[in-house]
């Protein structure tokens, strides 16, 4: 199928003519055939072009976890336009920059965002039209509008394989968020052969709890699942969680995706017994959970499973790789800790810094090639360079390799601190602490967390004659940064350690 396929659009049309009236999404007491999503998404699509949207124009989502962000990026991937999803819990200056460095032309939104965004616009050359989904606000278009006006005929524009379908954006070496230019191939070719290792077919029901904007939840719980046929209910909110207990048994979902701080909390969740023991198959119907964004630790593997009696599979990906590289098999054999074995037609070595392939159990980086792998960063061909040599992926990721071919991150090459899969850069956050007049020297570095699998720590040194707490610093950093970046404590000392040439020794910070 993949080798038939050229297009995210093209897949759509195809299942949509195969499956018609099967159920595609899920969302509260809504239900979405695959003709009718195939519908809004060509409306949405001559909507687009009749305000100017044409092959490669940049097309920024901001939503919540709903169909409107699946039919955005569908509409947007058959016009060969570029979907450019944004975390919606950034704030302003962090949104600015995203849309003016991938030259963003039309914004998606709810109307809970549009104020920010409209705020933003002054300062975006290149922003010329805002599209609400869910309210009539004044100089914006509303989604519904769009419906009405326009026709479901398909869009009819040519798109490549490897033309770009997406732009996600990670957090950089410069701790400026980078955009990963992911194609058509990259996304259809890894949804594919993720399918193909958990055994996915039509009558699968997936489970979209984690953050739609997210490449873990594209590819997993969006392109996945829709590549099949199957079925995806979506979750707006993790909270309360009980009312996702309860879906998972309602909707009867088969296949659960989730990050390591959801199966922390699920592991010691009180469930009633019928659903531990399973009795009757049709009470639940959960056959398999998938772990990814973070490292899971083998304790909570061990728990889970003992509760659910389901088996937890944990895979390793990353943005630039569309994001899967490898899960531990369905069948055969599977070891806790280990991120399992690289998915079909997906190359991995480890090398030494010198570039030399090391042997099994030997420590060094871990690279990647395969259809996978993105086309580069936008507009930075010197940071694309570094990263892609010769077709393979320079991870930044410490790892080895058992006897087995069985992969293990050891550790992270890079200073990223990993919350909850959303990569935070230190340096940022350092920059935002320097902001403070009463701040004389700072360094953030990651500590691990139960919940969140690391969290950022920052360690201050205040200017002489000067008083802080640690609310006061957190405050500060929430006003002015994503929630995720903030760091969860703080340690002021009376001078951080540094080596001879005035750099903070931020291992002895960790120690």
């Amino acid at each position: 199928m993949i080798e038939t396929l050229h297009s995210l659009g093209e897949m759509l049309s195809s299942n949509a003519a195969r499956y018609r009236k099967r159920t595609a999404l899920i969302s509260e007491n809504k239900k979405m055939s695959y003709d009718e999503l195939n519908e809004h998404v060509n409306k949405l699509a001559n909507g687009l072009r009749a305000f100017g949207v044409k092959k490669e124009t940049k097309v920024a989502i901001l939503l919540l976890n709903s169909p409107e962000f699946v039919v955005a990026y569908f509409a947007i991937a058959k016009l060969g336009a570029v979907a450019v999803p944004l975390n919606y819990m950034l704030k302003g200056e962090e949104i600015k920059h995203i849309l003016n460095d991938s030259e963003t032309f039309l914004v998606i939104t709810l109307s809970e965002f549009c104020e920010e965004i409209a705020k933003l616009r002054p300062y975006v050359k290149t922003l010329s039209h805002i599209v609400v989904i869910d309210k009539n606000i004044p100089h914006t278009i509303y989604l519904g509008d769009i419906y009405r006006k326009y026709t479901a005929t398909e869009a009819g524009e040519y798109v490549k394989r490897d033309d770009v379908a997406a732009i996600l954006y990670t957090s950089g070496t410069t701790g400026k968020p980078k955009g990963a230019m992911l194609t058509h191939y990259n996304l259809l070719s890894n949804a594919l052969l993720s399918a193909e290792a958990i055994g996915a077919t039509s009558r699968d029901n997936f489970i979209c709890i984690l953050p739609m904007f997210h490449s873990f939840a594209c590819t997993a719980c969006i392109m996945l699942p829709l590549s099949k046929g199957a079925r995806i209910t979506i979750i707006k909110s993790l909270k309360p969680f009980s009312n996702v207990i309860k879906t998972i048994i309602r909707k009867r979902v088969t296949v659960f995706v989730g990050a390591p701080s959801i199966y922390n909390v699920l592991k010691d969740i009180d469930i009633p017994k019928i659903f531990m023991t399973r009795p009757l198959r049709f009470l639940n119907p959960l056959r398999i959970c998938i772990s990814g964004a973070a490292a899971l630790p083998v304790e909570t593997i061990k728990k889970f499973e003992e509760k659910f009696r389901v088996p937890l599979l944990e895979g390793y990906g990353l943005t630039e790789t569309s994001p899967v590289v490898s899960i531990n098999p369905l069948k055969g054999v599977r070891k806790p800790g280990s991120i399992g074995v690289p998915l079909k037609n997906i190359d991995v070595i480890i090398c030494s810094e010198d570039g030399t392939r090391l042997g099994p159990e030997e420590v060094g980086e871990l690279l990647v090639k395969g259809p996978n792998v993105m086309k580069g960063y936008f507009k930075l061909f010197k940071d694309t360079d570094e990263t892609i040599k010769e077709g393979w992926l320079k991870t930044g990721d410490m790892a080895k390799k058992d006897k087995d071919g069985y992969l293990y991150i050891v550790d992270r090459k890079k200073d990223m601190v990993n919350v909850r899969g959303l990569k935070v850069y230190p340096k940022e956050v350092e920059e935002i602490l320097y902001q403070h007049p009463c701040v004389a020297e700072a360094a953030v570095v990651g500590i691990k967390d139960e919940h969140r699998g690391e969290v950022p720590k920052a360690f201050i040194a205040l200017k002489e004659g000067f008083n802080l707490t640690e609310k006061e610093i957190i405050n500060f950093c929430r006003e002015r940064i994503a929630s995720f970046k903030v760091p969860k404590c703080v340690e002021f000392r009376k001078s951080l350690p540094k080596n001879a040439t005035g750099k903070i020794l931020k291992k002895d910070l960790r120690a």
